[in-house]
This record gives structure tokens, sequence and C-alpha cells, in this order.
């Protein structure tokens, strides 16, 4: 049974965690597009990349529950690397819920022309690369504990 929950856990996040670090990435290079021509094809881009964000998010929802059912099938969900990998998850879990998806929101209306102006778009869009660059190196993180993790049987 862990054989098969690690296996869900690691496809889990390679679709459903990956789509929302590179979404969330390209999102203020294309916002900045949009904005400054907003008849160009990245007003479109933009929405759908909001989209991907949005619904992966949703759906990366299944990544932390099937790794701590998986930690609990392996008797390591007290470890340290464990409860560290937990609570950077956490962490990005709040940046994408509290910063990245309302920032992409508020940008989304500047573009549309129904909220704030382009300025505020503007900066939304700064704050929006480093929050997203935060989120996707948190990311790094967790894996690189779950990889490189204390008392591992693989031998790294």
């Amino acid at each position: 049974m862990t054989g098969i929950l690690l296996s869900l856990h690691v496809i889990a996040a390679i679709l459903a965690i990956g789509p929302v670090a590179v979404a969330a990435s390209m999102f203020p290079v294309a916002s900045r597009a949009a904005l400054a021509d907003p008849d160009s094809g990245s007003v479109a881009t933009t929405g759908m990349l909001h989209r991907i964000v949005r619904v992966y998010a949703t759906i990366g929802i299944v990544v932390p529950m099937l790794g701590v059912a998986t930690a609990v099938n392996l008797g390591v969900l007290g470890d340290l690397w464990i409860l560290t990998s937990i609570a950077l998850t956490v962490v990005a879990a709040v940046i994408l819920t509290a910063v990245v998806l309302p920032a992409q929101r508020l940008t989304m209306a500047a573009i549309d022309g129904t909220g704030s102006g382009v300025d505020v778009a503007t900066r939304l869009t700064r704050r929006l690369g480093a929050a997203t660059g935060i989120f996707n190196l948190l990311w790094v993180v967790v894996v690189v504990l779950m990889i490189f993790r204390p008392g591992s049987t693989t031998g790294v």
C-alpha cells in the first residue's frame, strides 16, 4: 500500500504542482505584455494562466493529503524532515492563496479595465514575480527534503 500511496503522491505533485509553478511563473510576463498592449494575444494568455493556477491549486490539495498518508504508512510522520516539509508546504499554500491568486485577480481586473489602474497592476506584477519565486523555491526545498531525507534507505 505504501508504494501505491507514494506513487500517487509523486504523480499528483508532478501533475498538480508542476502546472501551478509554471503558469504562476509565466503570469507576470504575460500580464506586463497585456498591460502594455491590450489588443495583443497576451490578454487571453493571462486569463488562461490564471485559470490554470486557480484550478490546479485546487487539485493540488491532494498532494499533501497523499504525502501525509504515505508518511503515516512509512511510520515517519513525526520525523523532522517530514514536519519541515509539511511546514514549508503550508507556507507555500499560504503564499499561493493569500498573495499569488489575489494579485492575479487584481491584475486581471486591471487588464480588463474593471479594476485599479495600470500603475497598480504593474506594481502587482513585480510582487507576483517575487511571490511566485518564493513559492517555487519552497517546493524545490520540499523535493530535496523528500530525496535527501535523513535515514534514507536509498543510500543517497
